[in-house]
């Protein structure tokens, strides 16, 4: 896109399984954009994990990019922020490489610390504290694991962090972690704004060894090493920002009472902004920070596109390999084709374990209701169904926690399929409102960027300048239908708890794949 000598923040994004450099303008306009992707790599069961190295080395590409396209359009790049996936953790020799690999949130290696933990007492008193679960998504529980698992590996990590951290030292030759990320991370006090004793007691780990935690919107430097790299000016701003969830709530424009974002990317969560730190006495919900005076109140689920991409590889793989880049496209054309709630078809949708609401055990996929009446286009709508009614008690689970529901704002990729967006609306019951940008992590990144540089006034000009595109209205007959269907999707999950532990043990033992 052309440019005017205008003045840009580049965002940089790093998801799940791709980084994007989004330069944005003060109205909150994409002007240019780069994107690198990289895999996620799963060794063996419950074990999901990346290559550091090869994130960074695609940070920095994609920022090189984006840099480029602003030159030769006569534009400035004030700065660089960041928006990151949550819950990563690396361990770095004394050199700052990496000694391990990126641990993601999807991993469950740590499931035994974590059930030991609950078992132990107090998980809930230490949620409060530091608003994050205690579940093997946890970087306390990953670390936990090391500890007890990999001691002498654990011995020679001289610090640890999360892939932002990792990427910003890359560019900065400082090891710092914002608030946000912090408070993801199960070590980090919402109230006191530093480590809790308590729980690096718990993770065997010292203060020492982890990044110093800074606001999120403080601004380090670009290093000359980085500048030669990325092809901007050394001493450039480089602000930390935050997680890419609770960012995503800002770049939404829903950070007023009551305003729900709901995000599906590889996975997807429910989030609203409430302005002092708040988890309800169940447990059910995270709380993280978003800036200063502001927190993410939410709750995340495991498997949201990621659902799609499998059930297109394991029930349609002739479509998918015959359709290109448009393989999403041709999957929801075929589950467009079965009725609403799937013939009384349900799916379970814990291909890679789950989060909220229940925050414990090891669930795994499940047909449920499965008959010879049900063909693939059945399969592949419930399995989109799945997603949005485990969205739909995550919502449910904050009204229940007192959080007021006033509006619903959506973004992510699924944000294009119609059948996904009426979907959605009828489990949740809710209208819901799509942004006209589909890169609400990375504009409210940019947008903290911008308020860290005198750029813009308040976070608050988040609400005016987002705009919503287009409303789906729930249909009345289809939420109905859900709302029946629901219940028995959750007390599925219940009844079903202990076996979903001992078929993941099982798993745990048993080869995927023939020798």
């Amino acid at each position: 896109m052309s440019g005017d000598g205008g003045e840009l923040v580049v965002a940089v994004d790093i998801g799940t399984t791709s980084v994007r450099a989004l330069a944005f303008d003060t109205a909150g306009q994409l002007r240019h954009s780069a994107k690198r992707a990289y895999p996620l790599h799963s060794p063996e069961p419950g074990r999901e994990e990346q290559d550091p190295a090869e994130i960074a080395a695609a940070a920095e590409d994609a920022i090189a990019e984006a840099a480029a396209l602003a030159a030769d359009a006569d534009d400035t790049i004030a700065g660089l922020a960041f928006s990151s996936v949550l819950h990563s953790l690396v361990g770095l020799d004394g050199d700052g490489e990496p000694l391990t690999p990126l641990l993601t949130y999807a991993d469950e290696r740590g499931s035994e610390q974590a059930r030991a933990l609950r078992a132990a007492g107090g998980a809930i008193d230490l949620q409060r504290r530091t608003g994050t679960p205690v579940h093997p998504m946890s970087p306390l529980v990953k670390l936990r694991w090391y500890r007890e698992r990999e001691p002498d590996l654990a011995d020679r990590v001289a610090h640890w962090c999360g892939i932002k951290e990792h990427v910003v030292a890359r560019l900065t030759g400082e090891l710092t972690v914002d608030h946000g990320v912090a408070s993801a991370t199960g070590l980090f006090s919402l109230r006191d704004e530093r480590w809790d004793d308590e729980a690096l007691e718990l993770a065997g780990v010292t203060a020492q060894r982890l990044p110093e935690p800074a606001p999120t919107d403080t601004a380090l430097a670009l290093s000359a090493d980085a500048a030669r790299r990325t092809g901007l000016a050394e001493g450039l701003a480089v602000v930390l920002g935050s997680g890419d969830g609770p960012l995503a709530n800002l770049g939404l424009g829903a950070i007023r009472p009551g305003a729900v974002a709901c995000s599906i990317g590889t996975s997807g969560a429910l989030r609203v902004v409430v302005d002092a730190p708040h988890v309800d006495e169940r447990g059910r919900a995270f709380c993280y920070v978003l800036s200063s005076g502001r927190y993410a109140v939410g709750g995340a689920i495991n498997n949201g596109g990621v659902v799609l991409d499998w059930a297109g590889e394991a029930l349609a793989p002739d479509v998918v390999e015959g359709a290109d880049d448009g393989a999403a496209e041709a999957l929801l054309e075929i589950a467009a084709t079965a009725p609403a709630g799937s013939g009384g078809l349900l799916f379970m949708p814990y291909l890679l374990g789950e989060r909220a609401p229940h925050w414990q055990g090891r669930p795994r996929g499940v047909y449920l209701g499965l008959t010879r009446d049900h063909g693939r286009e059945h399969m592949l709508r419930s399995a989109i169904e799945g997603v949005s009614l485990q969205l739909a008690i995550v919502l449910r689970s904050l009204v229940e926690a007192g959080i007021e529901i006033r509006e619903v704002r959506a973004t992510g990729g699924f944000s294009r399929s119609p059948l996904w967006r009426a979907v959605l609306a009828a489990a949740l019951d809710e209208p819901i409102g799509f942004a006209e940008s589909a890169e609400a992590s990375g504009l409210g990144a940019a947008l903290v960027g911008m308020e860290a540089l005198g750029m813009i006034d308040s976070l608050d000009r988040a609400a005016d300048i987002v705009a919503i595109d287009s409303v789906e209205e729930p249909d009345s007959a289809t939420a109905e239908l859900y709302g029946r269907l629901r219940p028995i999707f959750d007390d599925a999950y219940t009844a079903l708890g202990d076996s979903f532990e001992a078929i993941a043990d099982m798993q745990d033992a048993l080869p995927t794949h023939p020798d």
